[in-house]
């Protein structure tokens, strides 16, 4: 009986180490993450190439054999991971340990990449909604954020720079408010259509505060000239305040990982040292 559990364990451990640790000395483990990163890539030129008639008539087949295969493929992953959660540090055991991670960001994605290919076999669904369920499937690309430091690091930005984030596009927002209500108050006795209500002239508002400036809508009085010239001036400053911030914090990222694979004395990458030592 204890090497019955034993066995369990070590297999559950195994299966482990090849989902969720990205050991490049595993080669069962790169292989599997190899495997996984060129099946998303896949899945996601699957879906936009069926959106072009002449193709997804053609090989209508084969992308429904295909998708068969990837969601097989996903549904086996989320529960292999669903069943080694409990390993993890920061999952309890149990059923409670498995909910949590159940409900975290990642897991919620790999759920997201399956659902809706069942939810097209089990339920009856109108073809409108079918169509944006497999629609659905672009999330797929979200699972790619395990396997990439960069997209890692992005979401850690992310998170650090919340706060100015959060206040930036708050000022943003009541920006765009006062531009659209003022531009609607302006300019709704000159152009009724263009400018019918708050919420229409919004669409100016954004395409000004971005500076990009379709041209399909603009001011024609002279005071909403005015004020349109002095939103695009502050378009050019507040809009470009959150790519700073995203910047500044990727800036003070790279800094910090530098200064940690960098010897305090001698200046040298740590990993250098390592290899000359082992020469």
């Amino acid at each position: 009986m204890i090497g019955e559990v034993s066995n369990s364990m070590g297999a559950k451990q195994f299966v482990y180490n090849v989902v969720e640790i990205a050991d490049s000395q595993n080669n069962i483990s790169k292989f599997f993450d190899i495997f996984i990163i060129n099946l998303i890539f896949l899945n996601i030129m699957a879906v936009i190439l069926e959106t072009v008639v002449s193709i997804g008539d053609a090989y209508g087949g084969l992308f429904l054999i295909f998708e068969a295969f990837s969601v097989a493929v996903f549904t086996i992953e989320y529960i292999a991971r669903l069943w080694t959660c409990d390993l993890k540090k920061d999952c309890g055991p149990g059923l409670r340990g498995r909910l949590k991670y159940a409900l975290t960001p990642m897991a919620l994605i790999d759920l997201l990449a399956i659902l809706p290919f069942y939810l097209s076999i089990f339920v009856v669904l109108d073809l409108r909604f079918l169509r944006m369920l497999r629609l659905f499937r672009i999330l797929r690309l979200l699972k790619l954020v395990r396997y990439f430091e960069t997209l890692r690091k992005m979401g850690h930005v992310l998170k650090v720079k919340k706060e100015e984030l959060t206040i930036t596009i708050s000022v943003v927002i009541i920006l765009l408010v006062f531009a659209s209500s003022f531009m609607y108050f302006i300019e709704n006795s000159a152009q009724p259509d263009n400018f019918s209500s708050i919420p229409a002239s919004m669409w100016w508002a954004v395409a000004t505060l971005t500076t990009v400036g379709y041209g399909d809508v603009y001011p024609v009085t002279p005071l909403g000239k005015a004020l349109g010239s002095f939103i695009a001036m502050l378009g050019v400053g507040m809009v470009a305040l959150p790519a700073g911030i995203l910047g500044s914090g990727f800036m003070e990222m790279i800094q910090k990982d530098r200064e940690e694979k960098t010897c305090p004395h001698c200046g040298k990458l740590l990993h250098d040292k390592e290899d000359q030592g082992t020469v």
